[in-house]
């Protein structure tokens, strides 16, 4: 059994003083005090910190690994771990202070740092944070150049990568580290599995601490939110809300939500209720009152800010229609049965900081986990709502109004306020309205970007509002080259972004101020600016390479070399280039490459396996699709070219050979994005027989998996339609056909309709008995199992009626449909149904389109033998019809009928064909019906 987390460590964790009086004793609980209440300076300016961070200035051009030897006094083990964990912390917490939550840090890295050192050396702020940043690329994705005091993150990784046997809690401390590295990348990383499996033991350390089990698991649901596996992050932030006893439900209430709205409607409302004791976490609302409503009036007060000045201001909407927020009209959710049905949507009672910042985190995989559109953002909404409505925390409050803005962006009435309240945002970063422990007390709890990320989202939102320039002085200032080179793009001057690339490579243009000083110095310091720009020098050499097509290749290998064969973004490039100039060969040696830096970058996997296809590298082309859905389990392409590469394994091992050559010719490939390929395995299952029966079910699943992502996407709904005959999902093969028939229709008009496809379902119905209570060897009970059946007889009817009758008649017709038609209604008894399908098959075919002067003789023929079958329909249907019907006669109805039909046939041809041997067999029919 591990040892218990120590109190000490659990206020660590918690970013609040919540150790026991006794615990103040402990050597290191005065400096762990310092760290929880923001005081930096004073922790990282002790004497244990100064003999921690010792460092001979003759090392100090190693990197920092090699430099820092952490010399902890030779106390008891346990005292050591907890000061190096202590300080670890207040250096990841200062490295968030700067480039996260504000406001101005009072430390700086040299004041932490003892160089030991005979004679004096020239050292700057600026020569070991372009260390740091240099040291923090990693996976072949360069660190952002401008991130300041970037070496306190790399003490803090140098600090908890060191052996811990008694503080539990350093594992957690590594996943925060971990996750804060992250977001400083250009692109996510995998991370070391080590850094996940070492938490599994400390999930079950707070059994009677649902606060602090709740953030652990909310903080690993966060990391996998930044990987993108959303349904991973779903299942954590569910089991966070568990651990936490957060009840919450999606349901509806009666409301208004504009100003002359006369009638409440059913609006959206996120109810929840929090369950952690407030006791321990004693968080009022920061406007000291239980609950905070928004109303027009209250909104519009111009002291609204002077009220609360210690959370972020919430920018009012003015809107002549929209309401502030919802005004709920009913005091009970509309779903009956509630549990929570007794909280009142529009009273509801503050939740704990910590459920909200699991409500936030809900809402923001709400997003990836659904399709794009508007009701994904009338479903975000609740959330986003229920916690603005009681601000309790600077950061989650920040967080919630961010969100907001998100949603706001995309509405004309709204999206002024949206980028307003951005703006907002990124300027109280700085200034000291709120203490520095309320924003780091739960920062690690919620996804809040860094600073330039809001800057960049800023000027991202000018761009997409057509003001280029004030987006374009963001990102010159943020420098942010390759979203320049897209302003410039947009401003149709692609020249001046090259000579900005070019300035940058050749030394005429500075990247910053600290950059320019280090330039100025000595031939050494210049050396060591070249040695840790090199992951940046890269980037900006395949920046080149996409804006000077010609030189492509040449700029893309320079950065290859110049990073020393770590840029992944060199190798992703230039594997690009080759795919789209169909030098396949080429594409995956670099693809390959790319994807050993990188792994987690669908994209790289995807066009690595299109090139596999290309030259018929069928394992590796499903190794790589099968990694495309691993990370991004939305992408229908890649799901579908999955589908396609069992089928084709099945047939490359067969020993039909030249069936698959001729069936991949008919292959159907269209071009998807920068010359991605998406295949159709259609004609590999309708020429090939040897493919292995697993093969096609696994490729069935794929592509049933594919279609969630996308339904519009017609070849792959026919694709999933031949695959699902083939393995006897009739079924779904009929609903399939249903979707191809929908998408195609309009263009295509009866080709929209697979025949063969139709016929075998028609088949698969009729093939049974009619009653189902009789089916042959169906036993005792049998019929009902067979009717139950959803791909045969009585089963699969429903389905097949469903599809001639409200999909495909509708829509389109062709002989052989109503043919088709006519089997199933004539299996059903329905003879007067099935006698007008076949009339109109004759009416739609080539009989009942002939017009006079027809000259075509073999056209004539066909048409001689519609006619002598629909005369035989009537002779066999017509009596049973009158008899259903309870008609009296003779049966002169139906014989008038079949006169007709041949009186008027031989009518219109008998000038082009009375001398033709068939004549005589029109003459003969006529005297059978009269």
């Amino acid at each position: 059994m591990s040892p218990a987390v120590s109190p000490i460590e659990k206020s660590l964790l918690r970013g609040k003083w919540t150790a026991q009086r006794e615990d103040d004793s402990h050597p290191i609980a005065p400096l762990a005090r310092a760290v929880v209440e923001g005081r930096f300076w004073e922790a990282l300016t002790s004497p244990a910190a100064q003999r921690l961070f010792r460092v001979p200035s003759a090392k100090f051009d190693q990197s920092f690994d090699q430099a820092f030897t952490l010399d902890v006094p030779a106390t008891a083990a346990d005292e050591a771990e907890l000061l190096r964990l202590t300080l670890a912390v207040a250096c990841l917490h200062a490295f968030v202070q700067v480039n996260w939550t504000g406001p101005d840090l009072d430390v700086q890295p040299l004041e932490v740092i003892s160089l030991e050192s005979e004679h004096p050396i020239s050292l700057s702020e600026a020569d070991i944070n372009q260390k740091a940043i240099s040291e923090l690329a990693y996976g072949g994705e360069p660190a952002y150049h401008l991130t300041k005091v970037a070496a306190f993150l790399r003490l803090a990784q140098i600090l908890l990568a060191a052996p811990y046997n008694h503080c539990q809690s350093a594992s957690w401390w590594r996943l925060r580290t971990a996750f804060v590295h992250q977001q400083v990348l250009d692109e996510p990383v995998p991370l070391p599995s080590a850094i996940l499996t070492s938490l599994e033991s400390l999930t079950a350390s707070f059994p009677s601490e649902p606060d602090l089990a709740g953030r652990l698991i909310l903080e690993k649901g966060l990391l996998e939110h930044q990987f993108s596996h959303d349904k991973s992050a779903a299942e954590l932030f569910v089991e966070a809300a568990k651990a936490t006893g957060l009840e919450y439900e999606l349901t509806g209430a009666l409301g208004k939500r504009t100003k002359f709205q006369q009638f409440e409607l059913s609006q959206l409302v996120l109810l929840a209720e929090s369950h952690l004791a407030d006791d321990d976490h004693n968080e009022p609302d920061l406007n000291g009152e239980p609950s905070t409503k928004i109303t027009d009036e209250t909104a519009k007060a111009p002291d609204e800010s002077e009220a609360r000045p210690n959370i972020p201001e919430t920018l009012a909407l003015n809107d002549d229609t929209l309401l502030e927020q919802t005004e709920f009209t009913s005091s009970n959710p509309s779903a009956p049965g509630s549990r929570l049905g007794h909280i009142d949507p529009s009273a509801q009672p503050p939740l704990h900081p910590l459920d909200q910042c699991i409500l936030l985190s809900m809402c923001l995989n709400v997003k990836n986990t659904s399709p794009s559109h508007g009701l994904t953002n009338e479903q975000m909404s609740p959330y986003v709502a229920r916690v603005i409505s009681h601000p309790r925390n600077w950061s989650i409050h920040t967080m919630a109004l961010l969100l907001r803005s998100r949603l706001e962006s995309a509405r004309t009435r709204t999206v002024e306020r949206s980028t307003l309240q951005l703006q907002a945002l990124i300027d109280q970063m700085p200034t000291a309205d709120s203490a520095l422990p309320e924003r780091l007390l739960y920062f690690h709890s919620i996804p809040l970007p860094s600073k330039w990320e809001l800057e960049r989202e800023l000027a991202m939102r000018f761009l997409s509002l057509g003001v280029v320039k004030s987006a374009l002085e963001i990102f010159e200032r943020l420098e942010m080259w390759e979203e320049v080179v897209k302003c410039w793009g947009a401003l149709e001057r692609p020249e001046k972004a090259i000579a900005i690339v070019r300035d940058l490579l050749e030394g005429r243009k500075a990247e910053a101020e600290e950059v320019l000083s280090r330039g100025k110095k000595t031939p050494a310091d210049t050396s060591r600016r070249q040695v840790h720009d090199k992951a940046r020098e890269a980037k900006l050499w395949c920046l080149l390479g996409d804006l000077e097509p010609k030189s492509a290749v040449a700029h893309y290998e320079r950065a290859w070399t110049v990073s020393g064969g770590s840029s992944g973004r060199a190798m992703r490039s230039l594997g690009g280039y080759h795919f789209a100039r169909g030098a396949y060969a080429e594409a995956i040696v670099c693809l390959k490459r790319a994807v050993a830096i990188n792994p987690l970058l669908a994209r790289s996997w995807f066009i690595l396996g299109c090139a596999c296809m290309r030259v018929e590298a069928w394992e590796e082309a499903k190794g790589a699709f099968s990694r495309c859905v691993a990370i991004d389990e939305d992408d229908g392409e890649s799901w579908n070219n999955l589908a396609s590469m069992y089928l084709r394994i099945g047939t490359s091992t067969s020993t039909a050979a030249e069936k698959e050559k001729k069936g991949s010719e008919g292959e159907e490939e269209s071009a998807v994005g920068d010359g991605e390929a998406q295949t159709s395995p259609a004609t590999q299952i309708t020429t090939s027989k040897s493919i292995p029966f697993a093969n096609k079910l696994l490729a069935f699943r794929a592509l049933k998996q594919g279609l969630r992502f996308s339904y519009d996407n017609w070849r792959m709904w026919y694709n999933y339609m031949i695959v699902a005959m083939d393995v006897g999902e009739l079924a779904e093969a009929a609903r399939a056909l249903g979707r191809v028939v929908e998408e195609t229709s309009d263009k295509t008009g009866a080709d929209a309709v697979d025949e063969d496809v139709l016929e075998r379902l028609v088949d698969a119905v009729t093939r049974a008995h009619v009653d189902p209570t009789t089916e042959v060897g169906a036993g005792a009970g049998g019929g009902d199992l067979a009717a139950a059946n959803p791909n045969e007889g009585h089963g699969l009817l429903r389905s097949v009626k469903d599809l001639f009758d409200r999909i495909i008649l509708p829509r389109v017709s062709s002989p052989r449909i109503f043919r088709a038609y006519a089997r199933l209604l004539t299996w059903e008894g329905r003879w007067g149904d099935a006698l007008k399908a076949h009339m109109d098959a004759y009416r739609s075919g080539v009989a009942g389109t002939m017009e006079r002067g027809e000259t075509d003789v073999e056209k004539w023929r066909e048409a001689v033998g519609e006619v002598e079958e629909i005369v035989d329909v009537l002779i066999n249907f017509g009596p049973r019809v009158e008899d259903v019907e309870g008609q009296e006669g003779t049966g002169k109805k139906w014989k008038l009928q079949a006169r007709s039909i041949v009186r008027t046939f031989m009518g219109r041809t008998r000038e082009n064909f009375e001398d033709e041997p068939e004549w005589g067999r029109l003459e003969r029919l006529l005297e059978e019906v009269a």
